[in-house]
């Protein structure tokens, strides 16, 4: 209890900074080849998520002088804003001329002569392709202003600079406006984080509190796991700041997962010390004998649980990895928090005496017995009914789909994920999409004649499948070159013939100063399709991405042209895809483990394939539920299965402990697995409620990873107590001859 005490006094005194982030790329896979190239992209272009899509409204349309000088006066400002690197917009933009004596450039929107205003919305939402759907919408009633943030900024540089930029926003005059980005989804996820969490902090200490209530139903049952739990929380959050991990998306749910994980193993050492005190034994010889009993089973199921998470550290997907390390370092420091503080509290705080069996204790004792009387007598019956629903949700799971999405986690309501719904309808997408180009060992360079041609094949191709908005390429500037070698003629914004190519071959390099994004390598060999889609989510922009590779395979010359798709988009929709692929490995080590440790338990391998039985079927039971409410896999609900085997197969361990002693008495089998029923029973049950009620909590949250996991983790604990009492002993009486 003095060591306890000490590492919580040196944490209050030694406080570790609390730190709340939320970063995109910590759900990228890592030591992934699409990752490096990605990374290799990146240092020769730019990040393709560092903007922040701002949209200025007027009704009935924006093409007013008044409106468009506050909107030009909103942008200059925006323009001299420390971590802003340029804005792209219409209001600044300018379009080249060639003429014999060079190039010169006109302004694309020009408010200050409204006949001249009245001809560019006439040329803008009219005959040009380049703007509408792009940087003004289709009705012509919204004008987008592109801005584009320091590279890789920080969350603390990105929150200022946000909060800047909307109060520029709200102080310019116009009252309808649209913002969506990164440095704001960063911002308001994190701020919606540091909500919850605090939340459930709360929400978990109430529920504890009811539930020691409703079990113990005394000061000291309620207290002691108070400081318990208190201790063991505040030890986890403590270390994984230590070593610079903040606290994040998945960080929410930890608070409730280990304080639901000790209260379980707590009723455990609860439950043996009131039986043995009410057996007779003196109050210090029942704690040594309690906790001396079961110790075993609950370092067992506690280092099973850990392991469920931990497994997580398997995967590619950093968030995850250690999201499941920490989470399982957390747990065994509960269990030490178990051991070391309890027997001393319990020593100190109980009275000597408790009370007899009651009422209610005679009436769990009765109804265990009876449930082991109901299910073997209807032991085929209950082993039939278990292999059916198998069945059927074997083939719900062969059925469920992977998808998943940008903006998955946050509310429904959420104004944010509002915002990018706008901007999808109106500006073609708020997804960024990025198409990496390189020239082919028959082509000279990107502005080949030859090339260009393919690649106005690809474009073309991305339009039409992808239904992106405005493309910037190098294709997209050889395209306006031509038109202003045409006077500005917008039926010219197509490819040049050769001999015109030749002509504005010369003008490339100045052109190139001009264009918003770097879109091509100084040696002309490399560049980059930059575009945007609407979030249609992976599973949708998978089957797109097919139909691209087999455009490129049958339509693309690739000893002209290379292309590979590429950006933050993509490896998100790669995570969401080897969801699969996550959850066979976390699970499997788990299932590995855990036979290991049934195996030695018994130094039968046979009983170790019939305990892990009662903990597949819930998985399975659980991807029929889902398929059968239409919840889709995705990287964040992929958690649960290996996060629920862990904790479930805590009460089979306990059971298959308890028939072990049982057996090593010198009992008969059937006897060993009634008397193991009857004396674990209640605790099973009591422990399992405790999860499902704590697990059922996370269902408040307003984050989709966290309500998911709250939702499946508790429907899969309920089915895993089915099989426990129910199945488990069906199967041990089944197979009493082949186990042993």
């Amino acid at each position: 209890m003095g060591l306890a005490v000490l590492m919580t006094l040196l944490i209050g005194v030694f406080r570790p900074t609390v730190l709340f982030d939320y970063d995109f790329e910590s759900f990228f896979p890592q030591d992934d080849e699409e990752l490096s190239f990605y990374q290799d992209f990146r240092s020769r272009f730019e990040n393709d998520n560092d903007y922040l899509l701002i949209a200025l409204g007027r009704n009935p349309d924006i093409f007013d002088s008044v409106f468009l000088a506050a909107a030009n006066s909103l942008n200059e400002n925006l323009k001299n804003l420390d971590r802003v690197d340029k804005t792209v917009s219409l209001l600044d933009l300018e379009e080249p001329r060639l003429n014999p004596f060079g190039i010169r450039y006109r302004r694309i929107l020009d408010w200050e002569n409204q006949e001249t205003l009245n001809a560019s919305e006439e040329t803008i939402l009219g005959s040009s392709s380049q703007w509408k759907g792009n940087l003004v919408n289709e009705n012509g009633n919204y004008l987008l202003i592109i801005l584009k943030n320091q590279q890789r900024i920080s969350k603390e540089d990105g929150d200022l600079l946000y909060q800047q930029i909307k109060n520029l926003v709200e102080g310019s005059g116009i009252i309808d406006y649209h913002i969506a980005g990164k440095i704001r989804a960063q911002g308001e996820f994190v701020q919606l984080m540091q909500e919850e969490f605090s939340f459930f902090l709360g929400i978990s200490g109430l529920l504890i509190v009811l539930l020691l209530v409703s079990i113990f139903r005394t000061w000291w049952g309620v207290l002691v796991p108070l400081v318990v739990l208190f201790f063991g929380i505040i030890w986890t959050i403590a270390l994984s700041l230590y070593f610079g991990k903040p606290l994040d998306v998945m960080s929410v749910m930890q608070p409730t997962i280990l304080a639901v994980v000790g209260l379980a193993a707590l009723i455990h050492f609860f439950n043996q010390y009131l039986t043995q005190i009410r057996n007779g034994f003196k109050k210090d010889d029942a704690i040594q004998k309690s906790f001396s009993e079961l110790s075993l089973a609950v370092f067992l199921t506690s280092f099973t649980t850990a392991l469920g998470f931990v497994s997580l550290y398997f995967t590619n997907i950093p968030s995850l990895k250690f999201f499941g390390l920490f989470t399982g370092i957390g747990v065994m420091l509960m269990f030490f928090a178990v051991i070391w503080i309890a027997p001393g509290m319990l020593y100190l705080l109980t009275p000597f005496k408790v009370t007899d069996y009651d009422s209610f204790s005679v009436m769990w004792r009765n109804g265990m017995r009876r449930a082991f009387l109901w299910t073997m007598s209807y032991f085929k019956l209950i082993f039939g009914v278990f292999v059916f629903l198998t069945i059927l949700s074997g083939i719900g799971l062969s059925k469920l789909q992977v998808n998943g999405y940008i903006l998955d986690d946050l509310p429904e309501n959420n104004s944010l994920k509002g915002e990018f719904e706008f901007f999808d309808k109106e500006f073609g997408g708020s997804k960024p999409l990025e198409i990496s180009l390189e020239t082919g060992t028959e082509g000279s360079d990107l502005m080949q004649f030859e090339v260009l041609k393919e690649q106005e094949k690809l474009e073309n191709f991305l339009k039409e499948t992808f239904n992106t908005s405005a493309i910037v390429s190098p294709l997209a500037l050889v395209k306006s070159l031509n038109k202003a070698t045409n006077g500005g003629n917008e039926k010219a914004y197509t490819v040049p013939s050769q001999g015109q190519l030749k002509r504005i071959l010369p003008y490339m390099e100045k052109a190139i100063e001009t264009v918003p994004l770097q879109i091509l390598s100084s040696d002309l060999k490399s560049g980059r399709i930059s575009t945007r889609t609407e979030d249609m989510g992976s599973l949708e922009s998978g089957r797109m991405k097919t139909k691209l590779e087999e455009f490129l395979k049958t339509e693309i010359n690739p000893g002209l042209l290379e292309v590979r798709i590429t950006g933050t988009s993509h490896l998100i929709d790669i995570s969401h895809e080897s969801v699969t692929v996550q959850m066979a490995k976390g699970l499997g080590f788990a299932f590995v483990i855990v036979a290991v440790i049934i195996g030695f338990l018994f130094r039968s391998w046979k009983m170790a394939s019939v305990a892990l039985v009662p903990n597949i079927i819930p998985l399975v039971w659980v991807c029929g539920i889902m398929y059968l409410f239409g919840i889709e896999l995705k990287l964040t609900t992929s958690i649960i299965f290996t996060v629920a085997f862990g904790i479930a197969v805590d009460d089979t361990i306990h059971f298959m402990t308890k028939l072990n002693v049982e057996l090593a008495k010198g009992k008969s089998w059937l006897y060993s697995i009634k008397s193991t029923y009857l004396e674990t029973g209640k605790a099973i049950i009591l422990t399992s409620l405790v999860l499902v009620f704590g697990f059922s909590v996370l269902t408040l949250s307003e984050f989709g990873v966290t309500f998911y996991s709250g939702l499946l983790i508790s429907t899969a604990l309920i089915f895993a107590l089915l099989a426990d009492l129910i199945l488990l002993p069906v199967l041990l009486v089944m197979l009493k001859n082949k186990v042993r």
